[in-house]
């Protein structure tokens, strides 16, 4: 085995832990910096867990859209504290949606940023993230969403929430059971799939079909863009919208700051 295998075989190995205890990135910029007008907002989610976030108002609309993260993030985006060598900023994003005439809610999820601690300091990719969507839905009354996950297990279990979602853009929804499947399949030692399975389960007490969105995307009854990577393995060409010239996943996360004409046509759409 090589130098190289080994090291993928011990991530692997070390990735349960790794998804169910999210490291809190910092945040390290804000809104002002891009001539955005911003407030400090706080709300409860459904279970009581306090949220903190941005609402940056576009005083012309009356329309909003509720940005959500993906796991490791925070409303701003992520840094390097991982020990990653990229950067994700959200702050493009919203000074596109802003000026295009949207108001914006971006905020962290539980255990994320500077929102409270829950659930034991754990994630349930989506599971108890869908109270914190559905909470911020609540704190105001219409919006359409970016999100994934999370976005997609609230609608199923709290549909009373969704009864005025235009349409969502989904940047690359995971499911960590054909991720886990895909690489063990991948470095030749599928036996491996049932231990890191259990193994999830014994440090966050969901197995990886648990925390699948795809029981749950039958919920999701309104328009719906999809980003992948293209080149990415294991996945299959489906309708959605392809992105190409790169392997690395949180490439896809960095796509729509710099391809604005995307989300943009997308949301102008079904909300204008």
């Amino acid at each position: 085995m090589s130098q190289d295998s080994a090291k993928v075989i011990q991530s692997v190995s070390r990735s349960p832990r790794h998804f169910a205890h999210p490291i809190r990135c910092p945040i390290l910029h804000y809104p002002d910096e891009y001539g955005l007008e911003y407030e400090d907002v706080f709300f409860p989610s459904l279970d009581g867990t306090p949220l903190e976030g941005w609402f940056l108002p576009c005083k012309s609309s009356s329309l909003l859209v509720i940005c959500n993260h993906v796991l490791w993030m925070n409303r701003q985006g992520i840094g390097a504290a991982g020990g990653n060598d990229f950067e994700v900023n959200f702050m493009p994003d919203y000074k596109h949606l802003h000026d295009a005439g949207y108001n914006v809610l971006c905020y962290d999820l539980r255990n994320h940023g500077h929102s409270g601690t829950a659930n034991g300091g754990i994630t349930g990719n989506g599971y108890y993230e869908s109270r914190d969507v559905a909470a911020s839905i609540n704190w105001h009354c219409s919006a359409g969403a970016i999100g994934a996950n999370s976005t997609i297990v609230a609608a199923a279990k709290y549909p009373e929430y969704f009864t005025e979602i235009k349409c969502m853009v989904a940047p690359q929804p995971i499911s960590m059971g054909a991720i886990y499947k895909a690489v063990t399949k991948l470095l030749g030692m599928p036996e491996k799939l049932q231990e890191i399975d259990r193994d999830t389960q014994l440090i966050n007490g969901f197995t990886a079909d648990k925390m699948s969105p795809i029981p749950y995307a039958k919920a999701v009854t309104w328009p719906t863009l999809l980003l992948q990577i293209f080149n990415r393995l294991g996945t299959k060409e489906k309708e959605l919208h392809w992105i190409h010239g790169t392997t690395r996943r949180f490439d896809g996360y960095k796509y729509l700051p710099e391809h604005p004409e995307v989300l943009l046509g997308w949301l102008d759409k079904y909300m204008k």
